[in-house]
Order: C-alpha cells, then structure tokens, then sequence
C-alpha cells in the first residue's frame, strides 16, 4: 500500500517579480526510453515544453473521474458515421435525438459521399443520460462508426 501524499499547504507558494504563484515544482522519475518516446510524442503535438505535456495529462485524468460520477454534469460529442440508405436510419436517429432532447444541445449533418453521413451530435447533462444517449446512437443498426467523446465545461480544472 502506498503511503498518502503530503499535503501541499506552504509548500508550492513562490515569489516571481514580487508576485505571488501557485506553481509547484516536483520531481518525477522516468525510464530513459519511455522519456524519449514522451518527448518525441509532445513535439509532434506541438507542445513547447514537458510542464504544459504533464498539466494536460492530468487535467484529461481529472476529467475522466468526473465522468465516473453518473450525477456528474458533462459536455461530449457523439460523431457518427453511416449508410444514409439504410432503412430508417436518419429517422431513428432523429427520433432518438428528439427523445434526449434535453440533453442534446446541437448536431450538424454532412454528406461524406453519395452513400455516407457523418453526424456529430452536441450533448450535455449528467453523465448517465449522456452516456445512455451515447450509446443508444452509436448501436443503432446501420451505424458504421460511433465514437463518444466526453469533456468538461472547464470550470472545475485549473
């Protein structure tokens, strides 16, 4: 069993031009190899440093806990991708969408092709609707791909 992190009163206060931060260094120890492939893959995202690679990582954790909380308010997209002509396929969405109302906040169409559809569906509300919402939609019989992607209104993370 781990031992419980100290707590970080009075330790992470400093002075910058006489002002005062709550930035807080810490130390993390890192194979070499995993380091190397880390930096490579922050480069490529465009990151201009570790710090700012490590806040996001966290504050994407932070988000993922909040929406193991069913009560949780969450915002997300639902893209989907399917067959237009699939029998009754762009009426079952829409009557989906239409029984989620409240949750569902905007969708945008768009014809890939002669054949294919790409929705995305805006939503918002507390985790459980969304994610039943979600996964209603994307099972939906003719759905080539569904993917839900959930975030956060932003106000909680620092």
């Amino acid at each position: 069993m781990r031992a419980a992190a100290p707590p970080l009163a009075g330790r992470c206060i400093l002075m910058k031009d006489n002002h005062m931060t709550d930035l807080c260094r810490i130390g993390v120890a890192i194979s070499g190899d995993l380091l190397e492939k880390f930096d490579k893959l922050i480069a490529q995202r465009g990151y201009t440093n570790r710090s700012e690679a490590f806040r996001d990582l966290i504050r994407n954790e932070l988000v993922q806990e909040t929406w193991k909380s069913s009560d949780s308010e969450v915002f997300g997209t639902v893209t989907l991708v399917y067959d237009h002509h699939a029998r009754l396929l762009p009426e079952k969405l829409t009557e989906l969408q239409h029984h989620y109302h409240t949750a569902v906040l905007s969708a945008l169409h768009v014809h890939l092709d002669h054949d294919n559809c790409l929705e995305v569906v805006l939503v918002k509300g507390k985790a459980a609707l969304v994610q039943k919402l979600s996964n209603a939609l994307i099972a939906i019989k003719g759905v080539k791909h569904g993917r839900f992607t959930v975030t956060t209104s932003g106000h909680d993370l620092p």
